[in-house]
Order: structure tokens, then sequence, then C-alpha cells
């Protein structure tokens, strides 16, 4: 589609012919070309700009990228572009670029938003085209976004897998695994498996190295993961690997070792689950940590046994409520630490209320990285599932990449 540039017109109305710029939308094919005098259309007539003007967005589109929404040009600069939000008519900020080749919104755009983009441009001769198209992005119904971890620039434990929670059910795996790449400075191989059609974790076979840096690209914009429905996402994000820490925590004996780079740094009495609520066995992925949280057993399946509103030092192992964090409420006269299991399935360390004090739960808790492992053995309950948390370590690594569907 072409659009003259009325303003341009005006300002040669001495000339006989009808001034037309060569504008080309991304989904046009073709050039304008002009009259030359003699009825015959010529590129060399002096009247008509060479410069070609594109916009990403199809002029009338509906499903615009909100990421790759832009202006070029070719056989010339960019003079000027103006976007906006139709309707309101509020600008949308955006730069040219040096050589003026290229234009760009400075912030990514609104999901389901209409907007307007006119755009002006001069080839060498100083000759005026110009392009507009009015578009709208693609809507949330229609499309779909990961919310992943861990965040870019991020420091974390060895075994810090990358988890992606789809707001969508993604249908077409393959495709959308194949638009995410993970790879890090340590050369190790990372594959992606799938628990079910929302969640995607990448993980290498064995634990991340310490001090390696890990690269996570994105690049899901306009990738369809299922009819109808399309990506948005475009980024890059990296993270560091802290130091290693690995704590193994034994049932049978209730204490905990902490392992550093190869080196047992510190053994701390804990109290387990009791024989009634065991604590699962199994490799598990600290996923958050909250210096005081609340605690609810009608939470999570044990009704009204307990609410504590003022847990100090706590961990999260599982998504189904594991926590190794502090307590406070122990028997000050018969302490469990070292000698007995007594929690509903949390790995318990001794600590004060208000989470001040020199304690064994704060000293690990100021020690321990989102990321690190904590292994618990001997218990009598059964090993973690692999999606229950950021917990894929439980699962051998034949079977990891047999949910690949890269």
């Amino acid at each position: 589609m072409t659009t003259p540039d009325i303003s341009a017109r005006r300002a040669l109305g001495a000339c006989a012919a009808l001034l037309v710029g060569a504008l080309t939308l991304t989904a046009c094919g073709g050039d304008a070309s002009a009259d030359n005098g003699d009825g015959k259309g010529g590129k060399g007539s002096p009247r008509t700009s060479v410069a070609k003007i594109a916009i990403s967005a199809e002029d009338g589109s509906t499903d615009a990228s909100i990421n790759a929404t832009g202006v070029k040009v070719s056989e010339g600069r960019l003079t000027d572009v103006k976007m906006t939000v139709a309707g309101s008519g509020q600008a949308v900020p955006g730069a040219i670029s040096a050589d003026g080749s290229t234009w760009k919104p400075k912030e990514q755009l609104e999901r389901g938003t209409k907007y307007r983009i006119g755009a002006t441009a001069k080839d060498a001769d100083g000759r005026t085209a110009a392009a507009n198209s009015i578009f709208t992005t693609v809507s949330k119904d229609h499309s779909f976004i990961g919310t992943y971890t861990p965040d870019n620039g991020a420091t974390v434990g060895v075994g810090m897998p990358v988890s992606f929670d789809f707001n969508k059910a993604i249908t077409d795996k393959k495709a959308v695994q194949s638009h995410i790449t993970v790879s890090s400075s340590s050369g190790q191989q990372v594959v992606g498996h799938w628990f079910g059609n929302r969640r995607l974790d990448f993980r290498p076979r064995e634990y991340w190295k310490a001090g390696s840096k890990v690269t996570m690209r994105i690049d899901l914009d306009g990738v369809q993961g299922a009819e109808g429905v399309t990506g948005v996402q475009k980024k890059t994000v990296t993270f560091t690997v802290g130091r290693s820490q690995v704590s193994t925590v034994d049932a049978r004996t209730q204490t905990m070792t902490v392992v550093r780079d190869g080196r047992t740094i510190k053994s701390v009495p804990i109290s387990a689950g009791s024989p009634q609520h065991t604590t699962y066995n199994g490799q598990m992925v600290v996923s958050e940590k909250f210096t005081q949280t609340r605690m609810d057993g009608s939470t999570v399946g044990f009704g009204g046994e307990y609410d504590i509103p003022d847990v100090p030092h706590a961990m999260r192992l599982t998504g189904s409520g594991t926590f190794i964090h502090g307590n406070y409420w122990y028997d000050k006269g018969n302490p469990p630490f070292g000698r007995q299991g007594t929690s509903h399935g949390c790995v318990g360390l001794a600590d004060v209320q208000g989470a001040q004090g020199d304690t064994s739960a704060k000293w690990f808790f100021d020690n321990t990285l989102v990321g690190d492992v904590v292994i618990v053995k001997n218990s009598p309950d059964t090993t973690v599932p692999p999606d229950n948390g950021l917990n894929g370590w439980n699962m051998a690594w034949s079977a990891w990449t047999a949910g690949s569907a890269a």
C-alpha cells in the first residue's frame, strides 16, 4: 500500500505531475513507479523519491509484535517518525538511529493496543517519501508468556535449574523449546524437559560448575505455541553460579552436614519430620528465602494443627510446603535437635523468635543461596517428585532427556 505525502505535494504545487513516494509496508510487495511525462513509467523520474519506507507492522494487522515494531528506510534517511496510541493520541517515545536508517520505540509496546505510525524520509536528492500504518498488537487472549527463574543478574547455587511456567497450555512444544537456548561458560550440555504442557525446565547432567556464567536466550516473539496463540517475549537473561554448597540431612542421626566447594564447613543438629509426618528424601533445591514467614497448616493439608505467623529463616524446598527453617517454639526442656524428628515434614533448626540472635538457623540462612542443594537421606518417606519444586535432579539423565521436545 502506498500513501501520498500531502504536505510535500502542496510544496511542489507548481509541478504538473502528482508526486507519489515510493512507499512499502512490510506485508506489501512491489515498488511504486512514477510517470516521467511521456506516458511511460520510469524509475529515473526526477519527481519520484527513491527512498523506500518499511513499517514492520502491516497496516490493518491485529497481531503485531510488541517487541519488533519499528520503521526502516532504504535509499534514504528518515526525517520524522511519529507513533501514537490510536484514539487517545498518546505519544509513544522512540528514536531514529544515528545513520537515519531505522526508528524503534524506546519501550516494549502494550498487548492488545491499537497504534498509529506516520513516517517520512528523504533520498539523496532531498525528495520526500512517506508511509503510514494503523495496527493492533497481539492480544493477551492470543498470546502467551513464560514466567521464568532465575532472574537476570542473579547469583545462584549450583543446583538452580532454568524453569519456565507458561500462562497457557503449549501444544507445539518443539517450536517453543527450540526458541529458548540455555548455555554455560563451563561448556556443559544443557537439556530441556517438559513437565506437562505448561512447565519447561533446563539443566545440565550434573550440577552447574561453580563460578560459571549461564546465558538464556528467549526468542519466542511470534512463535506459535498453540493454535491461535503466539509468544511475545524476546530477551537475553544471564546469571552467575556461585560457590558450590550441598548440605546433606540425615534423618536417622538428625544432623545436617554442610559441604562447600568439596570441604565440610559445619555439622548442624536438626529436627526433621516426625514418624507421623515424615520428610521427603532426595535432592531439593532452595527456591525462596524468607527472613520470616507465616506457616498455616490448613494451606498444606494439615487442618488447624498449626498456624505460626512468624517462622524465622525459612527456605523453601518444595512447592507443596517443605521448608528448612528456624524453630523457636520447641520444648526448651527437651530440645529435639540432633535427637528426634518433631516437624510436619520440614527440617527444623534451633532459632529464636524475631529471627535475631546467633543461632544455627540464622547461620545457615545467611550462608545459603537460592539454588543451593539440600539432600535428605534415611527418611522413611519416598523421594520427592522431580516437579515438586525445582527438583529435577531426582530424575535420571536418560529420563530427563527423553522429556525434551527439541
